[in-house]
């Protein structure tokens, strides 16, 4: 009796127990949320102050009501120009999430096929030394180059539709996957591949039941860095013909010295890419569940 009254005991303290770390869980993430809000207020009442009391001119930085309102009229029928009846669409003839779409098509079409090649490329750079000797120094010296430094041959080469552009943001993600995929293959400990290889598993199984993985986590890191990087290319990508394309319409607002609907464009941009972020770590955590677990 005594011995059921001590285990109901224990697990009515374990209860409590749980119940106080999820509390403190929780009041531990709002407090970050509220501090995230706090900040970005603080942050847009400097940016009001500063403009509203004419420190620097609207034309270098617009208010956040300007900048709201080039949003507004970038996704919305508007006049083309005050006091005249025909309404236009958006901007550029197209509406500001259509440009996002393009340039999302174009960013998809890049990436993912920088998402198939790298890491077969990875593996077999990491497998076989041989190769990795070969190709590694092209690998480097392409991951050194920035995007403008090849944006034009390859306009010479493909034109300059949307297959320069895919090119570009391919050739912006590829080297990051594939450098991440042969550096997960090397990291995988020497000591587990000799245990299952002692077992008596073979080439194919050590592979798909060791190497993969174990370097399953670095491949989606060096996807989420790719991605990244291919966002910030993405201006570069859409400097000829690149409308639609919200990397198009930032540089030719610029151009047109539209500075509110420029940083419009900048922050559908980095918005865009914490989004796109958080969607690759949590596909991580859903597909490797065991990464950081070893």
């Amino acid at each position: 009796m005594n011995i059921t009254a001590e285990a109901l005991a224990r697990a009515e303290d374990d209860t409590l127990a749980a119940d106080a770390a999820s509390r403190r869980s929780r009041s531990a993430v709002l407090r970050r949320i509220a501090g995230r809000v706090v900040a970005l207020v603080v942050f847009l009442f400097v940016w009001w102050a500063v403009t509203a009391t004419g420190l620097i001119e609207p034309l270098f930085l617009p208010s956040p009501g300007a900048v709201w309102g080039a949003f507004v009229q970038a996704n919305t029928w508007h006049p083309v120009a005050p006091g005249v009846d025909r309404l236009v669409q958006g901007e550029q003839g197209y509406f500001l999430w259509e440009h996002l779409l393009a340039s999302c098509q174009r960013i998809f079409a890049g990436v993912g096929a920088a998402i198939v090649i790298g890491p077969l490329l990875g593996f077999a750079m990491g497998m076989w030394r041989p190769l990795n000797t070969l190709l590694e120094p092209y690998l480097n010296f392409l991951r050194a180059l920035p995007p403008l430094g090849y944006i034009g041959l390859l306009i010479v080469w493909f034109g300059i539709g949307d297959t320069s552009k895919i090119w570009l943001l391919f050739l912006a993600a590829f080297p990051a996957i594939t450098v991440a995929t042969i550096n997960g293959v090397h990291s995988v400990p020497r000591d587990q591949i000799n245990a299952v290889r002692s077992l008596g598993a073979n080439r194919r199984q050590v592979l798909t039941h060791v190497v993969l993985p174990a370097t399953a986590p670095e491949v989606l890191t060096g996807i989420r860095i790719a991605v990244g990087f291919a966002w910030t290319t993405v201006v570069a990508a859409e400097l000829n013909n690149g409308i639609p394309g919200i990397g198009g319409l930032a540089y030719l607002s610029g151009t047109q010295l539209n500075t509110p609907l420029t940083i419009a464009c900048i922050v559908v941009i980095g918005i865009t890419a914490l989004l796109l972020d958080a969607l690759i770590k949590w596909i991580g955590v859903l597909a490797v569940p065991w990464k950081g677990k070893n």
